[in-house]
């Protein structure tokens, strides 16, 4: 669609626990210091689940959902260089206030009061076009495949930022528990940084995935009753690092379980469950508990770099046109893919 045509295809966030609506919209024009991105794909996250069901909820309604997009530079706000224009790019997601303490520092994600979070509280990717600030745009070298450029955008973003928190050493034990788009990612950027990984998940495709992505061990969840006693036979003591995506009670109890003295779990996942532990279990092993949430943008170009590299790649199960997106929602629900689904507008 021509942005003379004024209006474009976008999916909408009505309310929490409503299904996602397609709209015309009016084709947003930048302002000064931003670029107009027409969207090429836009992955389809779990996330995006989280905001329908309303277990993530940051208060705003009607905008358009989709955090993973990537796309080519078509128009140039004021102040901008030109030679923007036609580059291709992957967005990333947010938009600090630029003067706390964390947007300093280049820790943008963690802002208070950021002006914007394309795909959470403001417009994102399930559309034809997006409009954000040039600094926001991570250049994607023209031999790499755009969908898979998308899914950098949260999946390999927020690896990278959870592997540097958990400060890998060449010969720790990586558990990733859980085998999704972040898992798979998380996977290769532990083994990259000299981490021997044991991948769980449910089986099948999956499976075979991370085996070929450098997994030593897989551990199927439906075949193994007690998961940490397994990683423990695995690896003598116990797990140096735990990264934990599933967020149930069990899958949170079983990651404490096998870790090792002095190990460290990184939470990145969560439901509707609380996080129950006694105290003594992290005292007497001195365990060190880690939250990661999302990514700095030095992040995401350390994942654009890994994967024109060749170093991660993010295998893409099917390409979807926008309007399908129910669709590409309720099988990414059903779990089980062999890759990511992207939207193509």
């Amino acid at each position: 669609m021509s942005p003379s045509s004024m209006t474009m295809k976008a999916v909408q966030l009505v309310s929490p626990d409503r299904p996602f609506v397609l709209r015309a919209v009016s084709i947003p024009e930048p302002e000064a210091g931003e670029v107009r991105v027409r969207i090429a794909a836009c992955g389809v996250c779990r996330t995006d689940l989280h905001i329908q069901d309303g277990l993530l909820d940051l208060g705003k309604r009607d905008f358009t959902v989709g955090h993973e997009m990537a796309g080519t530079v078509d128009v140039c706000g004021a102040g901008v260089d030109q030679t923007w224009e036609g580059r291709k790019v992957v967005v990333y997601y947010y938009v600090g206030c630029g003067r706390c303490r964390y947007c300093r520092v280049g820790d943008d994600h963690l802002c208070p009061q950021p002006k914007a979070q394309p795909g959470f509280s403001s417009d994102g990717g399930y559309a034809e076009y997006i409009t954000v600030p040039v600094k926001n745009c991570v250049p994607v070298p023209e031999h790499v495949d755009l969908a898979e450029a998308a899914t950098m955008g949260c999946a390999g973003s927020t690896a990278v930022h959870a592997g540097r928190m958990a400060a890998i050493h060449p010969g720790d034990w990586m558990v990733i528990n859980g085998t999704g788009g972040v898992g798979l990612a998380l996977l290769q950027y532990a083994r990259q940084a000299g981490g021997r990984v044991i991948a769980v998940g449910r089986g099948g495709a999956r499976a075979q995935i991370a085996l070929e992505m450098g997994a030593e061990h897989i551990i199927d969840v439906l075949e193994t009753p007690d998961v940490a006693s397994r990683v423990r036979e695995l690896t003598g003591e116990g797990a140096d690092v735990v990264f934990e995506l599933l967020g149930t009670q069990a899958a949170m109890s079983s990651a404490l379980n096998m870790l090792r003295r002095r190990g460290r779990m990184v939470m990145l996942g969560y439901t509707t469950d609380a996080f129950q532990f006694h105290p003594i279990d992290f005292i007497v092993r001195e365990i060190t508990l880690l939250g990661s949430v999302g990514s700095t943008l030095d992040d995401l170009y350390e994942a654009i770099e890994l994967l024109a590299r060749g170093v991660m790649r993010s295998p893409i199960s099917e390409v979807l046109p926008l309007e399908s997106f129910d669709t590409a929602l309720m099988k990414t629900r059903q779990g089980g893919l062999d890759g990511r689904i992207v939207l193509s507008p």
